[in-house]
């Protein structure tokens, strides 16, 4: 057995879960830069597993909300899906689990701190989702996720983040490896009463439109409604 593989008993204590295939908890640690540098590691990166875990994600927290939130309308539901699915959350969840020090990078990650350090993080947590859907299936991977999670979702959905530019951009960039920008599209009333409505927009297309009486009001409105047609698109 290969020297790395003796931790997946210590990782297995911190979820709360044992594997019938450990290979695919080893997997999920592994970033593609630690494969460049350790060609002979007898184990595939976690990329093809944090698309699936992502997937798993969305799909137990859109039950979560359908089931919890039944007077929350559909527009309002998908904002909130992206808040609680957002990389921001699932950096949140893996340190709660206190499992970055098990993931596998090259030497140059590991020296790096910030976006790419926490976009690391976030993608081992969406790749130890999609493991455990492999290895046990839905309901399991979802008993998991509320056996850690359940009272940070319940506190996201009584006190959603507001923050929605922030949100919106974490989302383009990690799909799109975009930045989203806004531009006044129309300004109304008299001085003491100004009406912005403004665009936000990645490269050409116009991904929503928002309202207020400041800029900044406006441009987080426009960036509630793109969410919520980002998130619509991805189911």
């Amino acid at each position: 057995m290969q020297p790395y593989f003796h931790h997946i008993p210590e990782i297995e204590t911190h979820l709360g879960y044992h594997f019938k295939d450990p290979t695919l908890l080893a997997r999920a640690f592994v970033h593609r830069s630690f494969l460049n540098e350790n060609k002979s590691f007898p184990c595939e990166d976690n990329e093809r597993l944090e698309f699936l875990g992502d997937s798993v994600l969305n799909l137990i927290v859109s039950e979560y909300l359908f089931r919890n939130l039944p007077q929350m309308a559909e527009g309002e539901l998908s904002s909130l899906r992206a808040h609680v699915v957002s990389s921001h959350s699932c950096i949140a969840f893996i340190e709660k689990l206190q499992l970055a020090q098990f993931i596998l990078v090259s030497k140059g990650e590991k020296m790096q701190e910030g976006r790419g350090r926490s976009s690391i993080l976030a993608d081992v947590f969406e790749a130890i989702l999609g493991a455990i859907y492999l290895d046990a299936g839905f309901e399991e991977t979802k008993r998991f996720f509320f056996s850690h999670f359940e009272g940070m979702i319940t506190d996201m959905c009584l006190r959603p983040k507001e923050n929605w530019k922030a949100l919106l951009q974490n989302l383009v960039q990690k799909t799109m490896h975009l930045i989203p920008h806004y531009s006044v599209l129309e300004e109304s009333g008299p001085d003491h009463n100004r009406q912005f409505l403004i665009g936000v927009f990645v490269g050409e297309r116009k991904l929503g439109t928002g309202s207020g009486k400041t800029k900044k009001e406006a441009e987080q409105e426009a960036a509630k409604t793109a969410l919520g047609q980002l998130s619509s698109e991805a189911v």
